[in-house]
């Protein structure tokens, strides 16, 4: 079942293992503080929602 874009209360980009300057997915984690590994896939609808988030003013965290 797809993410609501309500439900997001933060989202971090991980880092590639091997070419660190690049991102690998994302980690969702929601208002219940359940996470999610969403890939970096413009076919996938929870990615798809973290666009829309995005783009409603909220900023997806750097990889520590």
């Amino acid at each position: 079942m797809p993410i609501e874009k309500e439900q997001i209360k933060t989202v971090k980009w991980v880092k590639d293992l091997i070419d660190t300057s690049k991102n690998q997915y994302m980690i969702l984690t929601d208002k219940n503080d359940k996470k999610f590994s969403v890939p970096l896939d413009e076919a996938n609808t929870d990615y798809q929602t973290i666009q829309e988030w995005v783009a409603d003013g909220n900023t997806i965290e750097e990889a520590d």
